[in-house]
Parts: structure tokens; C-alpha cells; sequence
């Protein structure tokens, strides 16, 4: 038998790949096989950003989203372009569940990824033309994806006796008149996305196993002409992507970084225009789009989540005088204490005869209470 456009049973149609369609965009690509077009963006995020999931079956965070748009135009149709339907969930899903293989731990990438791939024009298949065009919005806006991900839809003419040919890259005709429709999406070293819709009572396994083989040449041939325009993921970010700087400070120092009803947070976000998340582990992520207000935010909070270690030498300024010693600011937000008998090697009658408020003066510290955090400091030992 012959196929609608002529096309052998494991041919592909033709196929064209285009990435950076938007320079303003963090990321964008275009695939095409034959008319099936999938139009995908990449837009990057602060950790804040992460998708709140509230379900009977799940609740947590998301932070690699996949959004698939069905316009009524990429079908030749005119209809009002409302919400998502179950189908654009669905195959957005589909697409979302291929991806995730490859997308980069927290850890190595703490940014949140959001993928959407806008439909131009459909005739087969274009929740794998998503996965390719994903891939590829990827690798162009600089996300450390482990290896690109293609995909590609399978499908099957049996006759009564159970004769069956199985075909490589469905259209729409061969969709609503075949018996099956078998998407498997998957990189160079595996499948990470499966769906199969049939028609007929069943399939043996013969049938199943011809079709994986035959999906696995096509997914490769898919996967030659995408690394043919981009190799692999780019070494760096657009420059319109947010830049995050993410270190560790002791959860302990939370409280003192965040200040009373936010305040200290808050001034910081407000004085260099990051975005800053914490998490319950000390985990910080500051988020902008300026390297230079970052780094400032980065030194704000490490300053306030400085620790004072025993034995160390630092330079404080005076804050406050009582009779029994002088209260010295080592940090900001952090005080210790020197008392009276380690102002000076010899005895001193008044405070003020050594030291004076708004005097920047070495402190050794001597001591740090684990229970309550107070620290006890000496000018003497540490001249």
C-alpha cells in the first residue's frame, strides 16, 4: 500500500530546525515536520518563582513547567481562543513528562524553567514536535540539559487477518484512519515519554517491538538534525535572563537575615532590586538582572550571617558604653561584650577612659554562648 504524501513506511517528513527567533526572548526555537509546527519559548526564573502544587495526590513545588498552546489558526479554524483545554493540558503533560529527564538538578541550575510551545500549524503529531522544539529553546537560551530529547509518532494499518504494517511519523489522515497512534519521545540513550492510543483489541508484542525499533531510527534521525544547528547547551545565559547567586548560610542566621516583620530583607531587596529566597536548610538565592546589585545583595547577607569564631581577631565599632564594660557591633545586627578587665592590661577606673562610642577598635573574641549566642570579646588581647 501507498501512504497519502507517498512517503516510505519509515521515512520521516521533511524536517527544519531554527533556534534564536527572538534575541529578547531567554530562549526560542522553531521545528518543523512538515506541517506540524511547534514554536517553543524559554523564559527563566528566581526560585520564588516555582510552580505551589495543592492536590489530593501531590502537594509540593514545581520548578520545570511545560505549556502547550493549541490556537484554533494552526487547523484552519476560527473559534474563540479561551482557556486551556484537557487536551492542551494533556499533551502539554505529555511533553512536560519527556522533558524532565534531562533537566538539570536544583543544585547545578537553581533557576525555575518555564517552556511554552505555541502550535503554528498542525497535521500529526505536535506534542513531539513540542518535545523537539523544547529541546532545542533549551539548549539555545543555555539550560545544562544532560542531552537533547526528540520525538515522534508511530503508527499502525492492520488488516482482518492481522497482517500490519507500522508507520513512521504520522499525519492526520493516517492518525484517524490508522489503528494506532504510539508517541515515544526519548534522547540518544533512551525513551523518557510514552503514550499509545488503539484502536483495534489489542497489540502482541512483535507489534510493539517493531514499532519502538522503527521509532528509535527515526528519533535518531530527528536528533542529528537538531544537534546539526546546536550541539549541545550554551555556556551562558541570555543576557536578558535574571542572573542567581546561591550559597549556604547557618539556618540559624534565617531570623537575623530576615529581621523583625522583614525589615532587614526587605531593605536590602529594596537598595539593590534582587530577589531573594531562602529556604528552611539556609539555602539562599539571590535573583537579578544586574551582576553588580547581586553581588551587593550577596555581601549584605553574608555580612549579617557572619559568625564570630573564638579566637579570632576583628574590627568593631563601639556602640554602646555601661560601667561594667563597652558593647562593640562586629557585624551588623551582631554585638559582643568587652568587660572592663579586658580593656586594658592595667586597671581601669572608667570605660570612657579607653574606649568611646563610634570607635572602631581590634576584638578578639573569647567566647561564644551556644545556649544564647552572646559573645564575650577583649581589647587587651588583642593588641
Amino acid at each position: 500500500g501507498k501512504r497519502p504524501d507517498g512517503r516510505a513506511l519509515d521515512e520521516l517528513r521533511e524536517i527544519s530546525v531554527e533556534i534564536d527567533v527572538f534575541e529578547r526572548l531567554h530562549g526560542s526555537a522553531l521545528f518543523k515536520r512538515g506541517n506540524t509546527q511547534a514554536f517553543s519559548t524559554l523564559t527563566l526564573g528566581s526560585p520564588g518563582d516555582e510552580q505551589m502544587i495543592d492536590q489530593m495526590e501531590y502537594q509540593g513545588k514545581k520548578r520545570f513547567i511545560h505549556h502547550y498552546n493549541f490556537p484554533p489558526f494552526s487547523v484552519g479554524e476560527i473559534k474563540p481562543m479561551r482557556g486551556p483545554s484537557r487536551r492542551d493540558i494533556g499533551h502539554g503533560a505529555l511533553a512536560e513528562k519527556a522533558l524532565e529527564a534531562i533537566i538539570p538538578p536544583k543544585e547545578e541550575f537553581p533557576y525555575t524553567i518555564r517552556v511554552v510551545s505555541e502550535i503554528l500549524s498542525s497535521n500529526g503529531s505536535s506534542s513531539m514536535a513540542s518535545v523537539c522544539g523544547s529541546s532545542l529553546a533549551l539548549m539555545a537560551g543555555g539550560v545544562p540539559i544532560k542531552r537533547p530529547a526528540a520525538g515522534i509518532a508511530m503508527g499502525l494499518m492492520m488488516d482482518k487477518k492481522g497482517n500490519y504494517k507500522v508507520l513512521t511519523d504520522i499525519q492526520g489522515p493516517e492518525d484517524h484512519h490508522g489503528d494506532m497512534d504510539l508517541k515515544v519521545a526519548g534522547t540518544s540513550e533512551g525513551v523518557t515519554g510514552l503514550q499509545m492510543d488503539v484502536k483495534i483489541e489489542g497489540v502482541t508484542l512483535q507489534i510493539l517491538k517493531d514499532a519502538f525499533a522503527q521509532a528509535k531510527k527515526a528519533r535518531l534521525e530527528i536528533l542529528e538534525k537538531i544537534t546539526a544547528v546546536i550541539s549541545g547547551p550554551r555556556t551562558e545565559l541570555s543576557p536578558f535572563a535574571p542572573k542567581i547567586v546561591s550559597f549556604k548560610i547557618n539556618p540559624d542566621k534565617i531570623g537575623a537575615v530576615i529581621g523583625p516583620g522583614g525589615k532587614i530583607i526587605n531593605e536590602i531587596i529594596e537598595k539593590t532590586g534582587a530577589i531573594i529566597d531562602i529556604e528552611d536548610d539556609g539555602s539562599v538565592f539571590i535573583t537579578c538582572v544586574d551582576a553588580q546589585a547581586a553581588q551587593k545583595a550577596v555581601e549584605w547577607v553574608k555580612n549579617i550571617a557572619r559568625e564570630a569564631k573564638v579566637g579570632e581577631i576583628y574590627q568593631g565599632k563601639v556602640v554602646k558604653i555601661m560601667d561594667f564594660g563597652a558593647f562593640v557591633e562586629l557585624f551588623p545586627g551582631q554585638d559582643g561584650m568587652v568587660h572592663i578587665s579586658e580593656l586594658a592590661s592595667y586597671r581601669v577606673a572608667k570605660v570612657e577612659d579607653v574606649v568611646k562610642v563610634g570607635d572602631i577598635i581590634p576584638v578578639k573574641v573569647l567566647e561564644v554562648d551556644p545556649a544564647s549566642g552572646k559573645i564575650r570579646l577583649s581589647l587587651k588581647q588583642a593588641k
